[in-house]
């Protein structure tokens, strides 16, 4: 495991645990779970959602912001945020 992997491993579950700081908004949250998501799964790959499911629909319009970014790029941006918001 490389060092990147563990420290965004432990960033995670620092903030899954709600140990983070600050409680993160619904906005920051969304942010988090398309870093997540695109650091763990890369570019989206299901279909759009209907907008009348308006949470898949926020999640997958986020995480499909994200398309290109690489998995380190995206653990690192997930660690600066939660960085950030702790500093806060």
């Amino acid at each position: 495991m490389t060092d990147l992997r563990a420290k965004f491993d432990a960033t995670v579950d620092q903030v899954q645990n709600g140990s983070a700081r600050n409680k993160p908004s619904q906005e920051l949250k969304l942010e988090f779970y398309s870093l997540f998501k695109q650091a763990t799964k890369g570019d989206v790959a299901a279909k759009k959602p209907s907008i009348f499911d308006m949470v898949a629909f926020a999640k997958w319009t986020a995480w499909n912001k994200l398309r290109g970014l690489s998995s380190d790029q995206a653990m690192e941006k997930y660690i600066a945020r939660v960085e950030e918001e702790n500093a806060a």
